[in-house]
Order: C-alpha cells, then structure tokens, then sequence
C-alpha cells in the first residue's frame, strides 16, 4: 500500500478471529534512547515497522551508531555504542518525530553536546520542553535555544548526585532525567516519576545493565553499578502495543463480534478491559492475550473516559478508541484530555463530519449520548490516534467512510488496516 493512500472503511459482518499486535512504537523509542545513553551493545526484539520507530533507528545510525539487523532474528535490531568524536551530527529530520528529545543523553555521553531543531510529531496542543531543560540544568548542562532548535552543552564538573523533582508525571521528563544520569554514571533521586509501563520498561533494562532503580509511588532513586560489564550485549524484547490491542478490543466491539488479540500485557490494557466489561463486552485474560468472546449486551452504563498520567489512570492514548466506540452505545458518556490540549481539535471535527454530536465543554472535555448513527464520509487522520478513532468509527458508519492521513497513522501503527482486515474487516486501499 502507497505511502499516500488512503482506506476505504465499510460496515460488514462482527470481526472474528485472531491477530497479534506489534511492538509497542512509545516503548521502544525510548528504549533505543537508553540502548544509545548506556554505551554498550544492546540487542532489541520485537521492534515495531512504525515510521517514527524507523526513523528514530535512522537518527542513531546519523548520530555514529552501529546498526545491525541479524536476517535470522526478524523485527530485532542490534546496536554498537556511538563513537567518541568532537563533530555534533547535524539531524534536520528529527523535527519529524516528537520523540526526537531522546537523543540528547546519549549525544552529550559521546560528543559533550547536543544540537536538534525542535521536535515536530502529531499537532495534539502545547507539549513543551521546559522540564527537560530543567532537568538538563540540575545536571549542570548549559541550555541554549532559539527559534530553529535547542542546544545541551554537559558540564565538564557536574554533580555526581542529583535531586529533581518535576511538577507533574511527564514521562518525557523522567525519561530525560534517568537517561542523564545514566550518560554521565551519576546517582539521581527522581521525585514524583511517571509509572507508566514504557518508563518502567526503561528501568527494568537499566537493572539488567546492573544499574539499580528503587521506585516507589513518590521517589525514583537510581545509582550506576559499581563495576560494569560494558562488553556483554544486553538483550531485551519490546512489549507488545498496549495501545493497538486497545484500537482492536473497541473495534472489535464496536461491530458486536469476537476475538482474541495476541502479544499484550494484560496489565498494560486494564483500563480498557475495565471499561470494556463494564459496558456489557466481557473481556478475559490471559498472561499474553486479550479475549473478547462475543456475546454481550451493551448495558447503558455511562463511560467517563479521562486521561490522566497518575498511576492507575487512563493513558491519554487509549482515549479516543474508547470515544469511537461509545458513539454506538447507549448511555451519556464523558471524555476529557488535558494531557493532550489539542487531540480534541483533531478529532471531534473529524467525526462531525461522520454526524457524530458532542456537547463541548472545553476544548478538553466534552459529552456524547449515544446511540448515534454515522454516515460515512472523506475523513482525514490528523494524527495517529484520530487516525485509529476514525477506523472504528467508519466500521459501523452507513456507506463507505474514506480515511486520508495514513502517513500520520502509519507513524504508530505499521499497518493496523491489515490487522482488522484479518479479523474480517471491510478496509480496503481506496483511490483517491
């Protein structure tokens, strides 16, 4: 399928059957990250074909990593620490990816310096670099910007301890922190971290490296091993895409059908099996697999859908699956995203043109009451999640809802289309 093409999405018969998701795209950007900071070989499996993960791959390779893709490992990718060298790579294309930030720990480990542009990714409202540049400072780096980009300098007598405490659960930030410390083998106590699971994956690989994290619910305290190996190579598998097999269970839900969606963590989607049960769709688990076996009733209970980076929260990501399928169901639901400002502005003019009706309280937060009828139309996927939102929704549309975009979708997902055509979906390439 073309780079520009776009889906054809039709109203057909209950998805069926099985499919597996891939690797998670917000999982291993930063586990690339860390792989880079910790200057040693490291193996990685299970690694996504999302456009931004193989661009993030091709930003090492510019920045004087060794990238090794063994032919008899499919999806893995094994990688030789940066060289040691005065030149700072120029990296035009990183304002193409949000994730980009990264990279910063890792080129101030090899090269002392960093210099990007500004980070582009989906256009979802104000996601700021402040506490990076914060957490930059109480390591005393020097920080510079301007309207092309930002530069680190690493301060040649830095601290060899160092406390942050950042004003709310960025993972962005935290990752920043724990991959500093690890570039420059400093102990870090880390106040009020995210607890995802991509940022607790980060750490579980640090430990592997010898490094020790102690977390708790408040404090994260991490201090360089005393004797490293630095010539094993460390080998780790990317989790699977929470946030794909989520798109899946709310499409295959949506349509009233059954299937089992194979590679997730189950505690890595609870909030979603959560609602799904809770809205008449029984959800059972396995250690490695979601199951949805058909059957359930929709019982009209009202769904509030908030994202929120807290511990037991609803990833922001899972938000707009989730608001998709309560435009079938009856009952008056609720969604809010603060952690994205602008996802709303992506999204809810796109499934107004579908006929979909909110009341909208803010530009974060807004009502639907539902069953609602849509009517399939040309769709744009303004970013990967109004992208996967868009999917579900033209599944139960009347007529053909035509979905362009696909490069911003294909950022997250190499080709969810293909995955719910599997479980019986009526996607197809459309012209355009």
């Amino acid at each position: 399928m073309s780079p520009s093409a776009a889906i054809a999405v039709r109203p057909g018969p209950p998805l069926s059957g099985t499919v597996r998701v891939d690797g998670s795209k917000n999982a291993a950007l930063p586990l690339l990250a860390a792989a880079a900071a910790i200057r040693r070989p490291v193996r990685l499996g299970n690694m996504p074909g999302s456009s931004d993960v193989q661009l993030m791959l091709a930003l090492l390779q510019s920045s004087g990593l060794r990238l090794v893709r063994p032919s008899t490992v499919p999806r893995s990718v094994a990688l030789v620490p940066l060289d040691d060298h005065s030149e700072v790579p120029e990296l035009p294309d990183a304002d193409r990816i949000r994730a980009s930030y990264y990279l910063v720990p890792a080129l101030l480990a090899a090269r002392g310096r960093a210099r990007l542009p500004w980070p582009g990714g989906c256009r979802i409202g104000d996601r700021g670099m402040d506490e990076h540049f914060k957490v930059y400072a109480a390591f005393g780096d020097k920080v510079e910007t301007d309207r092309a980009g930002y530069r680190v300098t690493a301060s040649p007598s830095g601290p060899t301890q160092v406390a942050v405490d950042l004003p709310f659960r960025s993972r962005g930030a935290s990752v920043a922190a724990v991959l500093r410390a690890v570039a420059g083998g400093h102990r870090l106590r880390l106040g009020n971290p995210n607890l995802s699971p991509e940022f607790t994956g980060v750490l579980d690989f640090l430990r592997q490296a010898g490094w020790q994290a102690d977390l708790t619910r408040d404090v994260l305290r991490v201090e360089p091993p005393a004797a490293p190996d630095e010539t094993a190579t460390l080998d780790r598998s990317v989790p699977g895409d929470k946030i794909e097999a989520g798109t899946l269970a709310c499409a295959i839900a949506a349509t009233g059908g059954s299937g089992r969606i194979e590679g997730v963590r189950v505690l890595d989607v609870r909030p979603v099996t959560e609602a799904l049960n809770r809205l008449g769709f029984p959800v059972l688990t396995e250690p490695d697999a979601l199951v949805l076996p058909g059957g359930g009733t929709p019982t009209g209970a009202p769904l509030t859908a908030v994202a929120s980076l807290d511990p037991d929260g609803l990833d922001a990501d899972f938000e707009p699956a989730l608001l998709a399928l309560a435009l079938g169901l009856p009952g008056t639901h609720l969604f809010a995203d603060a952690v994205n400002p602008g996802r709303h502005g992506n999204l809810l003019p796109q499934l107004h043109l579908l006929g979909a009706e909110f009341e909208e309280f803010s530009a974060t937060r807004c009502r639907l009451t539902g069953p609602q009828r849509l009517t399939g139309t040309l769709v744009e996927a303004t970013d990967i999640r109004t992208g996967s939102a868009l999917l579900i929704a033209g599944l139960t549309a009347r007529g053909t809802t035509t979905v362009t975009g696909l490069d911003q979708l294909r950022r997250g997902h190499a080709d969810l289309p293909a995955k719910l055509h599997a479980l019986g979906a009526d996607v197809t390439e459309a012209a355009r």
